[in-house]
C-alpha cells in the first residue's frame, strides 16, 4: 500500500499539468467528439509504457542516448503544426460551438492525434524514465508502485475529460473558442521552442 501511494504521489506531480497532451484532451472533452476513446487510448499506453518502465525498460533509453533527440526534433514538428492549426482556427474564428470543426471528427483521427500527443512527447518518455527509476527502488513492490502511477495517470484523464463538461455553456461563444486556440497555440510554440533549443544544445 505504502508502494501503491507514493507511485500515485508521484503520478500525480509528474501528470497533473497543462501540456501538449492535456490540451488536444480538453479541446476534443469541449466539443464532445470520441473522447472516450481518446482517454481510453491515453490511459493505456500509460498504463503499457508505466509498468514496463518499471519492469526495467528505461534502462534502453539510458544505453541508447541517441534515440533523445530524435523524439525531440520529431515532438517540435509535432507541435508546431499542431500550434499552427490552433494559431489558424484563432485568428478564422467561428460560430460558437461550430468552432469544434477544428478538432478531430473521426475515431480514426482522434485515436491517432491521442497517440501522437502521447509518444511524441518527449516529457512522457523522461517522466517514464523518473517512474522506472523510482519504482527500482521499492524493488519486490515496484509494480505496486507502478500500478499507483498508472491511478494517477487515469485520475488525472478522467479530471480533464469530464471536467470539460462544466466549462462548456462558457465554449458556446465563438469568442471564448477564439480565446482557447490561441492559448493552445502559445503554449504549443512554447513548448516546441524549449524542445528546439533542448535539442541543438544535445547536438552543438
Amino acid at each position: 500500500m505504502v508502494a501503491w501511494a507514493s507511485g500515485m504521489a508521484t503520478g500525480l506531480g509528474l501528470f497533473a499539468a497543462v501540456g501538449a497532451q492535456s490540451a488536444f484532451i480538453l479541446r476534443q472533452a469541449l466539443s464532445r467528439m470520441h473522447i472516450l476513446s481518446v482517454l481510453a487510448v491515453c490511459a493505456l499506453a500509460d498504463a503499457v509504457f508505466i509498468f514496463a518502465s518499471a519492469a526495467g525498460v528505461h534502462v534502453l533509453t539510458a544505453r541508447l542516448p541517441a534515440l533523445a533527440p530524435v523524439v525531440q526534433w520529431g515532438g517540435v514538428a509535432f507541435l508546431a503544426w499542431y500550434g499552427t492549426r490552433s494559431a489558424r482556427r484563432a485568428l478564422r474564428g467561428g460560430a460558437g460551438m461550430q468552432a469544434a470543426d477544428g478538432v478531430m471528427r473521426s475515431r480514426r483521427a482522434a485515436v491517432l492525434a491521442a497517440l501522437g500527443f502521447t509518444l511524441l512527447n518527449p516529457h512522457f518518455w523522461l517522466d517514464l524514465v523518473v517512474v522506472g527509476s523510482l519504482a527500482h527502488g521499492f524493488e519486490h513492490t515496484r509494480m505496486a508502485f507502478a500500478a499507483g502511477a498508472v491511478s494517477a495517470s487515469v485520475l488525472w484523464l478522467a479530471v480533464l475529460g469530464w471536467g470539460a463538461r462544466l466549462l462548456a455553456p462558457l465554449f458556446r461563444s465563438a469568442r471564448a473558442w477564439r480565446v482557447l486556440d490561441a492559448m493552445i497555440a502559445l503554449a504549443m510554440y512554447a513548448v516546441a521552442l524549449r524542445l528546439a533549443w533542448m535539442a541543438g544544445g544535445a547536438w552543438a
